[in-house]
């Protein structure tokens, strides 16, 4: 077996021509995939499902509760085994959290090159995995493995939500008022790294930020003042944004100076780095977004499209709630994204409007 030796450094994303959730298939591409002129079959216990563009699928128990049942798996973001393996795990239990709901177990999604890569190597990424699902308070209780030309993981996970606290990402309401809970730029510092140009500094930014939980989102499902949520990933905050709004037949203004970024991210972005899913996004979304007078508009629109891995939640608060939400934010430590970030508004000529601030 032409594994690579143990004395020399393994680069993780050198054998992957994507990067974490850089790796979805851009928004325009996936909807022709999942264009059917067939009529599905119908399950009215089936409350979320591919009937609309949310994280997860959702299906009446019966009881007063849900299931919520959802998978995701991507190719290397970062060169360590370990840590990979936690970002793909954390990523994939976020979809529990961003429909309000407690995940309770998982099980596993492995692809591995076994002509190039060792299997402790494999068994690192499993670790990693593992020991997050342990954060989140369920097992890692089996799964499935491939021999693949490209590393893959991620999980495929359960989850448990009370109806009345189920979040979907269609539900925003007129005058709701944005939160974001985690800053941008994963993608471009992951790029930065890929090209060998990250600094060590904001290596430990960066995994920080992809491997923290998004568990915050079982509190918020039992708000009443959260009318929608979403988590944020491969089609950037742009394209989650640009899915709420659609879905609920509203249009969303962004205030750009209040979207938090990750420490050094403007640095690279200074650099013209960024991933090449960001101009794939944006081509799939772009003539939905108007850019507002007085912004950096390159900036911005490498920023904004940036794919995001286990990104912040995207949450839509009715304005009597604001408070509300901010305090739970804080309590968290969260203070960073305590301030709204952005406004539903009517349905405009454009699905998202990016102002400079906010207005009015």
């Amino acid at each position: 077996m032409n594994t690579t030796s143990e004395t020399e450094p393994i680069k993780l994303t050198q054998y992957s021509h994507g990067a974490g959730c850089g790796c979805k298939i851009a928004p325009k591409v996936l909807e022709k995939i999942l264009q059917t002129g067939k009529p599905g079959a119908a399950f009215p216990g089936l409350l979320v499902g591919n009937q609309t563009k949310d994280d997860a699928a959702a299906l009446d128990l019966g009881d007063g509760t849900a299931l919520i049942s959802t998978t995701d798996f991507f190719m290397p973001i970062v060169d360590d085994a370990y840590e990979f393996g936690r970002i793909a795990a954390a990523n994939a239990i976020s979809d529990v959290y961003a429909m309000g709901g407690s995940p309770l177990m998982a099980i596993a999604i492995l692809g591995w090159p076994v002509d190039k890569l060792s299997p402790e190597l494999a068994q690192q990424v499993l670790e990693g995995g593992r020991s997050v699902c342990a954060e989140a308070g369920i097992p890692l209780a089996g799964g499935h493995s491939i021999d693949s030309p490209e590393p893959i993981f991620g999980l495929a996970v359960t989850g448990r939500v009370p109806l009345p606290h189920l979040k979907q990402n269609d539900r925003a309401q007129e005058g709701d008022y944005l939160f974001l809970t985690k800053p941008l730029g994963v993608g471009i510092l992951s790029t930065s790294q890929k090209r060998g140009a990250l600094k060590p500094e904001h290596l430990p930014v960066m995994i920080d930020s992809m491997t923290a939980l998004n568990n915050i989102g079982e509190k918020l499902g039992r708000l009443p003042g959260v009318t929608a949520m979403t988590d944020v990933t491969g089609f950037g905050l742009l394209g989650h944004l640009v899915e709420m709004a659609e879905g609920a037949g509203l249009s969303a203004e962004l205030f750009y100076d209040k979207i938090p970024v990750l420490e050094g991210v403007r640095e690279y972005l200074a650099q013209r780095i960024s991933p090449d899913a960001t101009t794939r996004n944006w081509s799939s979304y772009g003539e939905k977004v108007k850019f507002g007078e007085g912004l950096n508009v390159l900036e911005a629109f490498l920023l904004l499209p940036d794919p995001q891995t286990n990104g912040g939640l995207l949450i839509a608060v009715r304005e009597e709630s604001v408070s509300e939400v901010q305090q739970l934010l804080k309590a968290e430590g969260l203070s960073l994204a305590s301030g709204p970030v952005g406004r539903m508004i009517a349905n405009g000529e454009k699905v998202v409007v990016v102002s400079k601030s906010q207005t009015g």
